[in-house]
């Protein structure tokens, strides 16, 4: 049952952004950044030393050039542990100088059992997002990730939820 409710929501989630991406002839926002900001746990495993942390984020984005596609980490860190994300995202421009992105990866924990905003165990990611340009070197950023079979002695999914201010170089 998960790994379908897994597909349901990334076709429709792929559908929303490719067809945001084929609106009209969007600029988007090219460029990649560094950012800080704050990340949520909305999740817990159930095992009742697991619950939703409120912490931080550290994350940045390099444009691949010429594609749609980026190359992106993440680090969300409150609680006892961190969790460390490779991503890869497909960026589809909605705005001038704004995108959506959509994309999968995998959190690895820094000690496993011990709890971060995006569950306990190391766990495949997709994750879901904006940015957006609101001075010549200044973004903000929004996203969800969606951490599956996160926590330890438990099949439960973690979800977090990150927003934060990144420096565009």
């Amino acid at each position: 049952m998960k790994v379908v409710n897994l597909a349901i929501s990334l076709v429709a989630a792929a559908s929303i952004i490719l067809a945001g991406g084929m609106a009209a002839a969007q600029t988007g926002m090219d460029g990649s950044y560094v950012g800080a900001g704050i990340a949520a746990g909305a999740t817990s495993g159930g095992q009742g030393d697991d619950d939703a942390l409120f912490g931080g984020n550290v994350q940045a984005r390099y444009a691949i050039p010429e594609t749609p596609i980026s190359a992106r980490a993440a680090v969300l860190f409150g609680g006892d542990a961190t969790a460390i994300m490779p991503l890869l995202t497909y960026d589809a421009p909605i705005a001038e100088n704004t995108n959506v992105y959509f994309g999968a990866g995998y959190s690895w924990i820094t000690d496993e059992g011990d709890n971060t905003p995006l569950g306990n165990r190391n766990a495949a990611v997709i994750t879901l997002g904006a940015e957006s340009e609101i001075s010549d070197s200044l973004i903000l950023y929004g996203d969800a990730k969606w951490g599956i079979d996160a926590y330890e002695n438990s099949s439960a999914d973690a979800v977090s939820f990150q927003t934060g201010l990144g420096y565009r170089f």
